[in-house]
């Protein structure tokens, strides 16, 4: 079965532009994490900060432009994995090592089968 491991940690941790010391100890973990994944991973990328989001809202039938995410929140959708994995224990598993920094989530969504 195919799982979206969605990320969310404060972006504003790595701060406004997500560079230096802390994104690259970051992104090595990562790295490394997708190489134990194998063909475990289907997919994936880290994802720009929130200010350059950009939702549309529907209501009532009317679609509206939006800047930046739809939810505000303490934390923010900061990246995802796409993986296979034999069921939701496996993706449990997978999922409690997906590195992050400091205090984070990942939500663990399974795909819809055609």
């Amino acid at each position: 079965m195919k799982y979206a491991l969605l990320i969310y940690e404060d972006e504003a941790f790595y701060g406004p532009d997500k560079s230096g010391s802390k994104i690259e100890e970051i992104v090595g973990k990562h790295m490394a994490f997708a190489q134990e994944l194998g063909a475990r991973r289907l997919g994936g990328a880290g994802l720009k900060s929130t200010p350059s989001a950009t939702t549309i809202r529907t209501s009532a039938g009317k679609k509206t432009v939006h800047d930046g995410p739809f939810a505000e929140a303490r934390e923010q959708l900061g990246g995802f994995y796409l993986i296979e994995a034999a069921d939701l224990d496996e993706a449990i598993a997978i999922a409690k090592k997906v590195p992050v920094l400091q205090d984070g989530a990942i939500e663990i969504r399974p795909l819809l089968q055609p």
